[in-house]
């Protein structure tokens, strides 16, 4: 009789504990566990919102934040897909926001990203995280970088990089029609997966050649005369038999932690590569004039002022290309080449 008594004082406090932490938990959510945004921190500017924006305001909302700078091509060609959700889905509660975090110091400025934004028909909220404390607080290491948070804060999902985008498109769905069911709205989420008339898929297992850095402080190997030296003027000349995948110069040139700098009127710098597109971030303040050669062939002239991505040469096939850059405009500044 004892040992049954015991067991029934056990067994009501066993029931006790399970009613009591059941009416501790909090409101439904969506998902078992959690994993609660961090909040926007130190924005230094805002675009298609009115400044203070936060994350917080939009609780009850389906949110993705997508990391992004805008001379990153693999950022580029994710934008006509968030553009595209973004008109298919805001009246349906999808709000995305593009925390710029800046790879370079002339992606710092606020006129050349509303430039961009305006470029790219970007009409959802872009704030600047020029001192990389969103990007800290998120963890984050990859531009681009896109996370998905339900409605109650919580971060359900993130991809790194270019594709998945049908993979995304359906967690968005999935994440809208939990909300309108939350919410009893009676919206009916599209259940239709779009690939816009913009968009680009590269084929990354033909391209060759990696990204080339010309700033000493990315510097990643890619410059044809060894380790590019910092804040220093030089005059180069390109040698007769040059490597594969290193970039090359002539004429004088200074070297800063961003670019590679020309000090004379003219200069050129050679690149041989394997890949269809090939792609250059440069700028130049009084402007200049690239005339384009790939494989002793004159292609085209290209003129660049504002620093931004400019596409060089366009192939019709994955194969080593030499591209020979002439350059007229003394005070041009090449920062990177990129591949496509």
């Amino acid at each position: 009789m004892k040992t049954i008594i015991l067991w029934a004082i056990a067994a009501l406090i066993i029931i006790g504990g399970i009613l009591y932490f059941r009416e501790e938990q909090p409101l439904p959510s969506l998902h078992s566990s959690s994993n609660a945004a961090p909040e926007l921190q130190g924005i230094a500017g805002y675009i298609n919102t009115e400044p203070g924006l936060t994350l917080a305001s939009l609780r009850g909302k389906v949110v993705l934040v997508d990391f992004w700078t805008y001379t990153c091509i693999n950022c580029q060609r994710t934008l006509p897909y968030l553009t595209m959700w973004d008109e298919k889905y805001r009246e349906q509660g999808l709000v995305i926001i593009g925390v710029h975090t800046p790879e370079f110091e002339f992606e710092k400025e606020y006129p050349n990203v509303l430039r961009a934004v305006e470029k790219f028909n970007i009409k959802y909220p872009v704030v600047q995280d020029n001192g990389y404390a969103t990007w800290r607080a998120f963890g984050n290491r990859f531009w681009p970088h896109k996370y998905l948070i339900d409605v109650n804060g919580n971060i359900v999902y993130d991809h790194i990089g270019e594709g998945a985008y049908a993979e995304t498109e359906q967690k968005i769905q999935e994440l809208l029609r939990e909300r309108a069911t939350l919410l009893q709205s009676g919206n009916i989420i599209p259940t239709n997966i779009t690939t816009p008339s913009s968009a680009v898929q590269p084929e990354f297992f033909n391209i060759g050649t990696p990204e080339i850095y010309l700033g000493y402080a990315f510097d990643r190997g890619g410059f044809g005369y060894g380790k590019i030296p910092a804040d220093t003027t030089q005059s180069y000349t390109i040698p007769a038999s040059p490597e594969r995948n290193k970039a090359y110069l002539a004429g004088r040139w200074k070297s800063n932690a961003d670019t590679m700098e020309l000090l004379d009127a003219q200069g050129t710098v050679q690149l041989t590569y394997h890949a269809k597109i090939v792609n250059i971030v440069a700028g130049a303040a009084d402007g200049a004039l690239l005339r384009i050669i790939v494989d002793g062939k004159e292609q085209k002239n290209v003129f660049v002022r504002e620093f931004d991505l400019y596409q060089l040469h366009a192939g019709e096939d994955y194969r080593e290309r030499t591209i020979t850059i002439q350059v007229e405009g003394k005070g041009f500044e090449i920062s990177t080449f990129t591949f496509g």
